[in-house]
């Protein structure tokens, strides 16, 4: 079961909210999810479905919220927790339109919800798991201070039927960069 902390709970970045998902939010996913180039990352014929899996999620471990900027919904982020206490931490997925691409907002919030997973939670560790030629994304989560831990090979079915690698990265509470740092 997820920890409490994660449930319902508003948290602010610099620039972004990251709000608990609403009903509200279906239209905007399903723009996010049916928005050229996102099938590459986000594979699924059913757009629609792919958008209410993440508003109405069946799995308990996972949170999700909404991105905003003033008040619009831009995108996704959200976390899940492994809590056997031998191997305690938790790994967070995040999906933004492409409108919103390379202005900062998705660094903003992966950094927002790594520091509320560190500090609000009590997590040591956080993981992010890209495909390994997602190279924006890769960026980004660098840019928050994910290090690279390793290609997992054919991790995942990509939209054309065939296997792509992953990168596995993680984060420690004290490579978590400030927004004003040279990284971030």
């Amino acid at each position: 079961m997820i920890h409490e902390a994660l449930r319902g709970e508003m948290l602010r970045g610099e620039r972004v909210i990251l709000r608990p998902v609403e009903p509200r939010d279906l239209d905007a996913f399903i723009a996010l999810f049916s928005a050229a180039g996102m099938e590459r990352f986000w594979p699924g014929e059913d757009r629609e479905k792919l958008a209410r899996e993440h508003v109405w999620p069946d799995d308990d471990d996972v949170t999700v919220y909404a991105v905003t900027v003033d008040g619009a919904t831009i995108g996704l982020v959200q976390s899940w927790e492994e809590t056997d206490p031998e191997y305690r931490h938790a790994g967070i997925d995040i999906a933004l339109h492409p409108d919103w691409h390379e202005q900062g907002m998705g660094t903003d919030a992966v950094r927002t919800l790594a520091r509320h997973l560190f500090e609000g939670v009590g997590h040591h560790r956080v993981t992010i798991d890209p495909a390994a030629d997602n190279d924006r994304a890769i960026r980004c989560y660098e840019k928050v201070g994910f290090r690279r831990v390793g290609v997992m090979r054919q991790y995942e079915r990509g939209q054309d039927g065939t296997f792509h690698d992953g990168l596995l990265m993680d984060l420690l509470p004290e490579d978590l960069t400030d927004p004003g740092s040279p990284l971030g």
